[in-house]
Protein backbone atom coordinates (compact mmCIF):
# COMPACT_ATOMS: atom_id res chain seq x y z
CA UNK A 1 0.00 0.00 0.00
CA UNK A 2 0.88 3.56 -0.54
CA UNK A 3 2.37 5.56 2.37
CA UNK A 4 -0.39 7.80 2.45
CA UNK A 5 -2.27 5.05 3.05
CA UNK A 6 -0.33 3.35 6.03
CA UNK A 7 -0.31 6.68 7.97
CA UNK A 8 -3.82 6.93 7.67
CA UNK A 9 -4.62 3.43 8.56
CA UNK A 10 -2.04 3.70 11.27
CA UNK A 11 -3.52 7.43 12.87
CA UNK A 12 -7.17 5.71 13.18
CA UNK A 13 -6.11 2.54 14.23
CA UNK A 14 -3.60 4.11 17.18
CA UNK A 15 -7.05 5.72 18.08
CA UNK A 16 -8.70 2.37 19.46
CA UNK A 17 -8.11 1.39 22.59
CA UNK A 18 -6.85 -2.04 22.94
CA UNK A 19 -9.92 -4.37 22.92
CA UNK A 20 -11.04 -2.82 19.52
CA UNK A 21 -7.53 -3.31 18.13
CA UNK A 22 -7.39 -3.82 14.39
CA UNK A 23 -4.80 -6.31 12.93
CA UNK A 24 -4.57 -6.46 8.93
CA UNK A 25 -3.60 -9.63 7.65
CA UNK A 26 -2.63 -8.81 3.61
CA UNK A 27 -2.80 -12.44 1.65
CA UNK A 28 -1.59 -12.88 -1.72
CA UNK A 29 -3.35 -13.22 -5.01
CA UNK A 30 -4.44 -15.74 -6.51
CA UNK A 31 -2.55 -15.96 -10.32
CA UNK A 32 -3.64 -13.71 -13.01
CA UNK A 33 -2.27 -12.58 -16.23
CA UNK A 34 -3.03 -13.56 -19.90
CA UNK A 35 -4.10 -16.99 -19.67
CA UNK A 36 -4.82 -17.54 -16.21
CA UNK A 37 -8.10 -18.42 -14.68
CA UNK A 38 -10.30 -15.75 -13.06
CA UNK A 39 -12.10 -18.13 -11.19
CA UNK A 40 -8.81 -20.30 -10.32
CA UNK A 41 -7.32 -17.52 -8.63
CA UNK A 42 -10.78 -16.06 -6.73
CA UNK A 43 -10.62 -19.78 -5.33
CA UNK A 44 -7.31 -19.44 -4.69
CA UNK A 45 -7.68 -16.05 -2.52
CA UNK A 46 -11.21 -18.30 -0.85
CA UNK A 47 -8.40 -20.86 0.19
CA UNK A 48 -6.45 -18.43 1.73
CA UNK A 49 -8.44 -16.02 3.10
CA UNK A 50 -10.40 -19.33 5.13
CA UNK A 51 -7.42 -20.78 6.16
CA UNK A 52 -6.32 -17.72 8.16
CA UNK A 53 -9.92 -17.06 9.55
CA UNK A 54 -9.44 -17.29 13.39
CA UNK A 55 -12.08 -20.12 15.12
CA UNK A 56 -14.91 -18.21 16.28
CA UNK A 57 -14.51 -15.57 14.96
CA UNK A 58 -17.89 -13.42 13.95
CA UNK A 59 -16.96 -12.93 9.58
CA UNK A 60 -18.14 -10.10 7.39
CA UNK A 61 -17.90 -9.31 4.05
CA UNK A 62 -17.24 -6.47 2.15
CA UNK A 63 -19.34 -7.05 -0.83
CA UNK A 64 -20.55 -5.07 -3.28
CA UNK A 65 -24.11 -6.47 -2.89
CA UNK A 66 -24.31 -6.66 0.48
CA UNK A 67 -25.89 -4.84 2.84
CA UNK A 68 -25.51 -0.68 2.84
CA UNK A 69 -25.11 0.36 6.80
CA UNK A 70 -25.05 3.62 8.19
CA UNK A 71 -22.19 4.52 10.48
CA UNK A 72 -25.13 4.33 13.37
CA UNK A 73 -26.24 0.73 12.38
CA UNK A 74 -22.24 -0.14 12.21
CA UNK A 75 -22.31 0.41 15.66
CA UNK A 76 -25.37 -0.86 16.71
CA UNK A 77 -24.39 -4.25 14.93
CA UNK A 78 -20.86 -4.29 16.42
CA UNK A 79 -22.30 -3.90 19.59
CA UNK A 80 -24.62 -6.61 19.15
CA UNK A 81 -22.02 -9.11 17.94
CA UNK A 82 -19.62 -8.37 20.48
CA UNK A 83 -22.02 -9.86 23.03
CA UNK A 84 -21.68 -12.98 21.05
CA UNK A 85 -18.00 -13.10 20.06
CA UNK A 86 -15.10 -10.83 21.04
CA UNK A 87 -13.27 -11.20 17.97
CA UNK A 88 -13.99 -10.40 14.01
CA UNK A 89 -12.54 -11.04 10.53
CA UNK A 90 -13.65 -8.56 7.87
CA UNK A 91 -12.82 -9.85 4.41
CA UNK A 92 -11.61 -7.97 1.38
CA UNK A 93 -11.43 -9.54 -1.57
CA UNK A 94 -9.27 -9.34 -4.45
CA UNK A 95 -9.62 -7.29 -7.49
CA UNK A 96 -12.83 -9.77 -8.72
CA UNK A 97 -13.88 -9.50 -5.45
CA UNK A 98 -14.19 -12.76 -3.02
CA UNK A 99 -14.47 -16.52 -3.71
CA UNK A 100 -18.23 -17.69 -2.95
CA UNK A 101 -16.95 -19.90 -0.07
CA UNK A 102 -15.86 -16.64 1.89
CA UNK A 103 -19.33 -15.24 1.14
CA UNK A 104 -21.13 -18.58 2.39
CA UNK A 105 -19.14 -18.16 5.54
CA UNK A 106 -19.66 -15.03 6.08
CA UNK A 107 -21.90 -14.03 9.38
CA UNK A 108 -22.95 -10.79 7.34
CA UNK A 109 -22.18 -9.14 4.19
CA UNK A 110 -21.80 -5.37 4.02
CA UNK A 111 -21.52 -2.81 1.18
CA UNK A 112 -19.59 0.43 2.19
CA UNK A 113 -20.75 1.83 -1.28
CA UNK A 114 -22.55 1.66 -4.62
CA UNK A 115 -18.97 2.87 -6.12
CA UNK A 116 -16.33 0.88 -6.94
CA UNK A 117 -13.75 2.02 -4.63
CA UNK A 118 -9.95 0.99 -5.08
CA UNK A 119 -8.37 -0.87 -2.75
CA UNK A 120 -6.09 1.85 -0.65
CA UNK A 121 -9.37 4.05 -0.30
CA UNK A 122 -11.48 1.10 1.30
CA UNK A 123 -8.59 0.45 3.72
CA UNK A 124 -8.75 3.77 4.37
CA UNK A 125 -12.58 4.16 4.77
CA UNK A 126 -13.06 0.76 6.35
CA UNK A 127 -10.93 2.21 9.45
CA UNK A 128 -11.95 5.21 9.76
CA UNK A 129 -15.97 3.74 9.83
CA UNK A 130 -14.76 1.50 12.37
CA UNK A 131 -13.22 4.25 14.42
CA UNK A 132 -16.27 6.44 14.43
CA UNK A 133 -18.48 3.36 14.94
CA UNK A 134 -16.38 2.98 18.70
CA UNK A 135 -17.13 6.71 19.02
CA UNK A 136 -21.06 6.74 19.17
CA UNK A 137 -20.74 3.68 21.02
CA UNK A 138 -18.36 5.32 23.56
CA UNK A 139 -20.00 8.50 23.19
CA UNK A 140 -17.14 10.46 22.23
CA UNK A 141 -17.28 13.59 20.83
CA UNK A 142 -15.71 12.48 17.62
CA UNK A 143 -18.63 11.24 15.73
CA UNK A 144 -20.31 14.89 16.38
Amino acid sequence: MPAWVETGFAEYAKRLPRDFSVEVLELALGPRGKNASIEKAIAKEGELMAAAIPAGDHVIALDVKGKPWSTEKLAQNFMDWRMERSNFSILIGGPDGLAPACLQRAHARWSLSALTLPHPLVRIVLIEQLYRAWTILNKHPYHK
